[in-house]
């Protein structure tokens, strides 16, 4: 109400030269540093075995002595800085109240390709998904790309639940 729904531009925060700008490599950098520090914290430090055991066995860990609420409220809490980070990355020079709606089908077909539960699975996710809507793009075109995601998605769900990087687990009948 304050802006209305017009697109209001503003820069980007680097210089276009030639086909990988220099916000591209700050976006790829910041990717890859943040999935690399996510990755240190759930591996290497005690927070992070803490909050792994909160999500996976939160009965067993409240026993063992671990506070399961404030382990979920720190990864609701990283879940979303990442996508603050994510949602300034993707956003073009002008914004509009659906700006990020095609960004956020895209960002949830990749993360269901790569699998949910591994991080870097659905980096690869989101990569695969991008090489292949760059080539729905360039043979069906552009208008397409979207309906593709969703076909990809829906395929995907329909061959392996799990997503593609993910192992398979044994179901409990």
């Amino acid at each position: 109400m304050i802006w209305s729904n017009e697109p209001h531009s503003f820069p980007y925060p680097m210089d276009y030269r030639g086909r990988f700008s220099l916000s591209d490599v700050f976006a790829v950098t910041a990717v890859g540093a943040a999935a690399l520090l996510l990755l240190a914290l759930y591996r290497w430090t005690p927070l992070g075995l803490r909050m792994r055991a909160a999500a996976a066995h939160p009965e067993m860990a409240r026993m063992l002595g671990v506070r399961v609420g404030l382990m979920l409220t720190l990864g609701w809490g990283l879940a979303s800085v990442i996508g603050a980070l994510a949602g300034m990355l993707a956003a073009p020079p002008f914004i509009y109240p659906n700006v990020l709606d095609s960004v956020f089908v895209y960002g949830l077909a990749a993360a269901v390709v790569g699998g949910l539960d591994n991080p870097f699975g659905a980096i690869l996710g989101g990569f695969l998904l991008g090489l292949s809507l760059s080539y729905v793009s360039g043979y069906a075109g552009p208008e397409l790309m979207t309906l593709a995601a969703l076909a990809i998605l829906v395929l995907v769900l329909s061959v392996r639940p799990d997503g593609l990087f993910t192992r398979p687990t044994a179901r409990k009948v």
